[in-house]
């Protein structure tokens, strides 16, 4: 048992969501954010998180009832009757982790490569460094190394300072014109915006994980992930503004995978955009290497649970390192880098999680009186998720069929191996909890 003066603190695991969750959103995907939702990015961001933090008040309280390593996939089980439900849900959660290092290796790649002389090539250089920061991690973890609480806690300082910088800086350099009219793209993109770029929030579900590293969990948990995803949202829309009143249109549109950093240049020169870079780069890398740790546990959680193939639940005879899932899951988000566009990533992770925090609000609706949460919260935040899923289809559908295709192709894979897994084996026998009905 850990000693109390060994646990996590507030600061500690909140420092754990926001590292999650600006990990690299603010930098992967605040261009694509801009150049979709227009005047009304800060509206955007702002929505978001509203999303996230309902979901993020369902997952405090399953979590605090439900202190195991699998997540969202011990959270679904438990609450519904169907074995196969959370299967799939399971499938489409690591495809999600995938998705997510993708745009964290490409926001790495593009930043890196903009930092490179103007000599090299940059068309291979995004992709390149990209595959590369992600077998590195891979190598890291391999070898059974992490970044500690107090190292993460010091890596979110550093980013904060930075972001904090440039949003001072900026604000002077604001152009008032850049905001007017508000909804220059219509009404409905920056609906479909907050769909798109959803992922920028994804991260802060990690915290219940570290529920039994933590100091006084019932106090703690809760105020962790709400201040987590408060503060997120507030450096978000602030960010948002500040570059949005600094660039064009047309700069936004060229230089979308680095916008940040471009933003910067007009009030800190070049110095600020080296500084920018830097900070994405750092962001991102530790960001890798929180998600693919995390992933891979997950993944093995569930081959345990016989929700994958018993192959992903191998692990070294000496240490608790889940080398196939590890390796599995790298070479699938180094093939997903180097194979897609950054919009086609950010709409497939952001899809994906929306699709899991709906299943996710769900699970606390229909175990509400057993983890003590009010009805209409879940109810609330499953609403708006899955409403912005279906906002994200039909916009995907009328703009980017690409992505749509990838889609289909995730989850029709998901289905149909969940289907082949219980043809082999049989149906799962169910290990969630009765679920209390009112008489």
């Amino acid at each position: 048992m850990a000693q109390k003066s060994e646990k996590l603190s507030l600061v500690e695991v909140t420092a754990l969501g926001i590292g999650g969750m600006i990990g690299g959103g603010i930098f992967a995907v605040l261009g694509l954010a801009m150049a979709t939702a227009g005047h009304a990015v800060a509206l955007t961001l702002a929505g978001g998180g509203a999303i996230a933090l309902l979901t993020g008040l369902s997952y405090a309280r399953l979590g605090l009832t439900f202190r195991d390593d699998g997540g969202s996939f011990t959270y679904i089980e438990k609450a519904f009757a169907a074995p196969a439900i959370a299967g799939v849900a399971g499938w489409l959660l690591v495809a999600g982790y995938v998705g997510t290092l993708a745009l964290y290796a490409s926001a790495f790649g593009e930043y890196g490569a903009s930092l490179l002389p103007k000599t090299i090539d940059p068309a291979w250089a995004p992709g390149a460094l990209g595959a590369f920061v992600l077998g590195l991690f891979l190598a890291i973890n391999l070898v059974g190394a992490k970044i500690s609480g107090g190292v993460e806690l010091g890596v979110v300082a550093i980013k904060l300072a930075i972001l904090a910088l440039f949003a001072a800086v900026a604000m002077g350099g604001i152009k008032a014109d850049h905001f007017v009219p508000v909804f220059n793209l219509g009404v409905t993109a920056p609906i479909a915006a907050i769909a798109l770029i959803f992922v920028a929030y994804e991260g802060f579900e990690l915290i219940p994980n570290a529920v039994d590293e933590m100091a006084n969990p019932e106090r703690n948990l809760p105020r962790a992930i709400v201040i987590a995803i408060l503060v997120t949202a507030a450096i978000y829309v602030v960010v948002a503004i500040a570059a949005l009143g600094n660039l064009t249109p047309q700069e936004i549109q060229k230089d979308q995978e680095y916008v940040l950093a471009v933003a910067a240049r007009p009030t800190l020169g070049a110095a600020g955009f080296t500084l920018i870079g830097i900070a994405a780069l750092l962001s991102t890398a530790s960001a890798i290497n929180a998600t693919l740790f995390g992933a891979a546990r997950l993944a093995m959680v569930m081959a345990r649970e016989h929700a994958l193939p018993k192959i992903f639940s191998m692990r070294e005879r000496t240490r608790p390192v889940p080398f196939v899932s590890l390796i599995v899951l790298t070479v699938l988000a180094i093939a997903f880098t180097l194979a897609a566009p950054l919009q086609v990533i950010s709409t497939f992770a952001s899809a994906t999680f929306l699709v899991i925090f709906t299943a996710v609000n769900l699970a606390a609706f229909r175990l509400a009186r057993r983890i003590k949460i009010s009805l209409l919260l879940p109810l609330t935040g499953s609403v708006l998720a899955a409403a912005s899923f279906a906002v994200l289809m039909w916009h995907t559908w009328q703009e980017d069929k690409v992505s749509l295709a990838w889609l289909a192709g995730a989850y029709g894979t998901a289905i149909l191996v969940e289907a082949a897994l219980i043809w082999r084996r049989g149906p799962r026998r169910h290990t969630g909890l009765p679920v209390e009905t009112k008489a």
